[in-house]
Order: C-alpha cells, then structure tokens, then sequence
C-alpha cells in the first residue's frame, strides 16, 4: 500500500524517496534535510522561471516570423 504522503515525497524528488524507501537510509539530521528541502524550494522555483522565459522567447519568435512573413507577402 502506498501512502499519499510517500506520493508526495516521491514528486518532491524521486531519488529521496528511493534513498529513504527502498534502501533504507534515513537522513543524518534534522538541519540537512531542511538544507536539501530549501535548496529543492529554489531550485523549483528556478526552473519555473527558467520555463516561463523559454515560453515568452517562443512567443516573440512566432511573432517575429509572422511579422516576416506578412512583410514577404505584400
């Protein structure tokens, strides 16, 4: 049976979920795993940001293009 809780632990970040699950390690302290937590935090958020960014270079260049297009056309 699977918990929500081991779900939620699992989409957070797979490996912790393995390391903890299936081999058994536990973390050393408290501090490090607040660490780990915090630098996933960021790192989210930086890949977030990082996507949205992609997104609206996607968007000038297709907007680029049609600019080029209906000036080629005219």
């Amino acid at each position: 049976m699977i918990r929500v809780s081991e779900i939620e632990e699992y989409v957070f970040c797979p490996r912790a979920w393995w390391l903890r699950r299936v081999m058994g390690i536990e973390p050393e302290s408290r501090e490090k795993l607040e660490e780990g937590e915090e630098f996933h935090r960021l790192h989210q958020k930086r890949v977030f940001a990082l996507n949205r960014l992609w997104a609206v270079g996607v968007a000038l260049l297709l907007a680029g293009l049609c600019l080029i297009f209906l000036a080629v056309i005219q």
